[in-house]
């Protein structure tokens, strides 16, 4: 049944699951729109309905696509696309602007390693965008790539297009119906197309229009195997950060402890320990 916001708890993110987003700035999930509606919402990319559809940037997102015809919209309402949307912004987010990115065949692109928002500063809100694959994205066809782990790393848009290949980077090699639902300041790049047939990426940006706390599943936050869990997977090294992996554990503690509602969380000791300001606290008490 679902919540009073619409979405159903049960098909919401587990902790973790929103503990991998925190980690890496990115969920897949494969098969989440029937090929049907996979072949559907392509009709409308190709015909150009989606940018008559387009709307205004800052619109509600229940506004978009609302026709019950539109195909797009049908897919971005899927009980389960809904609930991870709600996870990570909420039930009520803004429509922030879409792109039908399109890699026609025999295309080669150059590195085009890049962040869309270096100009987002916030520390704990954060937008999102969903990466939707209407067909089959071979390895061939050029899906898009994602590098783990970057999202706390701010560049100057396409300053990092000169990697080339980065350790433990993740291309969308994939069916139709898969969706990338990723952090804004994820790096990414278009690879390129070497097979006959175009290739489509789908992208929707939304903001949030609610604090971003606890909005997942979180019947199993306080459960002592969860926490367990939540602390490994915050730990777990992303090959490419090297020496700088104990900074990005930090990174992720401080969103973590955010998200979860949960100012003393830690792992390792991490940031209690620089918290220990005793000469601070005996000052307070003195005063």
């Amino acid at each position: 049944m679902a919540s009073g916001n619409g979405t159903s708890p049960d098909l919401r993110l587990t902790s973790r699951d929103m503990a991998r987003f925190v980690r890496d700035g990115f969920l897949r999930f494969d098969g989440l729109v029937p090929r049907d509606l996979c072949a559907a919402a392509m009709d409308e990319i190709e015909s150009g309905r989606h940018l008559r559809d387009r709307g205004q940037g800052g619109a509600q997102f229940r506004d978009i696509w609302a026709d019950p015809g539109s195909a797009l919209g049908q897919a971005f309402r899927l009980p389960r696309v809904a609930a991870i949307i709600h996870s990570l912004v909420g039930p009520d987010p803004r429509y922030d602007h879409h792109a039908a990115h399109l890699t026609p065949a025999h295309t080669r692109k150059g590195a085009n390693l890049h962040q869309d928002a270096e100009y987002d500063v916030r520390r704990n809100h954060f937008d999102i965008q969903i990466s939707f694959f209407p067909e089959d994205t071979p390895a061939e066809s050029g899906g898009t790539l994602f590098l783990p782990g970057s999202q706390f790393r701010r560049v100057y848009e396409s300053t990092t297009r000169r990697y080339q290949d980065v350790l433990g980077q993740v291309q969308a090699v994939c069916d139709a119906g898969t969706m990338f639902f990723w952090h804004t300041n994820v790096w990414h790049a278009a690879r390129s197309n070497q097979t006959d047939r175009d290739r489509y990426m789908f992208k929707l940006r939304l903001n949030p229009t609610v604090r971003q706390q606890r909005l997942w599943n979180t019947a199993d936050l306080d459960d002592p195997d969860t926490r367990t869990d939540v602390a490994k997977i915050l730990s777990q090294m992303i090959p490419w950060h090297g020496q700088r992996h104990r900074i990005e554990v930090m990174n992720r503690i401080r969103l973590w402890r955010y998200l979860a509602g949960d100012p003393d969380f830690d792992v390792a000791l991490w940031w209690t320990r620089i918290e220990n300001t005793p000469d601070i606290v005996y000052r307070t008490q003195l005063a």
